[in-house]
């Protein structure tokens, strides 16, 4: 088989016009040179130069090799190129999961900046929620996943996964603008138990930590609509079928719909990326800076209800 050095070599030698030459512009010894070029011959089994007794001269069969070599090589430079890409995390494939607040705010800014950055990365968004996402993850079917969880509502990510903390959220009360509380610049749990809410899905994190706040208050709240879709839930308290709790980024300012904040309640939603400890895949370091970067003008950029949280998980980094 045709060893690509030699090629190179011979190439080498037909530009210089000596073995000395060679030697000189490769970093080699002329001894090197003139061992690879014979091993070459003895692959191809014709003689590449004519040897003089202070000269050598390329054979027909030495120009052609280089002729043909050209294209050959150029491809293997570029393969090679692609490999110390695909290492560095600048070629390749990335495979992100999220949940669809996170896809609207925070994903775009983040996905953005990395492909200005890494333009030769192939990105791919699979849309769930967290406990969908993160045995995808896990599998090895998702590089990296967007993921939440809610104060008052315990969860654990599994062991094998890193989290990177990124935002917290404030959980803001959205009422319809003609609502008695709507002026009021911060609202107390107990102004709202008369209230009747509009809420997610039953089952969800939304749905228990909006329980266990109420509970906290000492009552239990009257949940006459659901809803899986912000936008929904929105809607309904537009048209002043109830109030809402919803975090921050599941906000859209917009006619006929206050948002207020919760007097007294430092409880928040937390926002963080999920990746394998293990990973292999290196762009996933990419996209993390990425992810932290958007998450930092979000969070110090003065949205209401949003602040950075920088770092990862301290437990898992003292498991790992």
């Amino acid at each position: 088989m045709l060893n690509p050095v030699h090629l190179r070599t011979l190439a080498a030698v037909l530009n210089a016009g000596s073995f000395a030459g060679a030697a000189r512009s490769l970093g080699y010894t002329g001894s090197a040179v003139s061992q690879q070029i014979a091993a070459l011959e003895r692959v191809v089994r014709v003689p590449l130069f004519e040897r003089g007794a202070h000269t050598i001269t390329p054979t027909s069969a030495a120009r052609y090799l280089v002729l043909r070599s050209v294209d050959v090589l150029s491809a293997l430079d570029a393969l090679e190129e692609d490999v110390r890409g695909l290492c560095e995390g600048t070629i390749g494939r990335l495979r992100v999961g999220s949940f669809p607040t996170a896809s609207r705010r925070l994903l775009p800014v983040a996905l953005a900046a990395y492909a200005r950055t890494h333009p030769s990365v192939e990105t791919h968004l699979d849309e769930g929620e967290p406990d969908e996402l993160v045995p995808l993850v896990r599998a090895g079917e998702l590089d990296l996943a967007l993921v939440y969880r809610y104060d008052l509502v315990p969860r654990a990510w599994p062991r094998d996964l890193h989290q990177v903390r990124l935002l917290e959220e404030e959980l803001l009360v959205l009422l319809p603008e003609r609502h008695s509380l709507a002026g009021a610049e911060r609202i107390g749990l107990d102004d709202l138990k008369h209230e009747t809410w509009v809420a997610t899905r039953e089952g969800t994190a939304g749905a228990a930590f909006l329980r266990g706040l109420c509970a906290q208050a000492g009552y239990q709240p009257r949940v006459d609509h659901r809803s899986g879709d912000y936008g929904v839930i929105r809607g309904f308290v537009r048209s002043g079928l109830g109030v809402a709790l919803v975090p921050a980024l599941a906000h859209q300012p917009g006619e006929g719909v206050v948002a207020t904040g919760l007097d007294g309640v430092a409880a928040r939603r937390r926002i963080g990326a999920v990746y394998r400890s293990r990973t292999t895949n290196p762009t996933v370091g990419g996209a993390v800076r990425a992810l932290r970067q958007a998450a930092a003008r979000l969070g110090e950029g003065g949205h209401p209800g949003l602040s950075y949280e920088a770092g990862g998980d301290a437990a898992q980094d003292e498991r790992r």
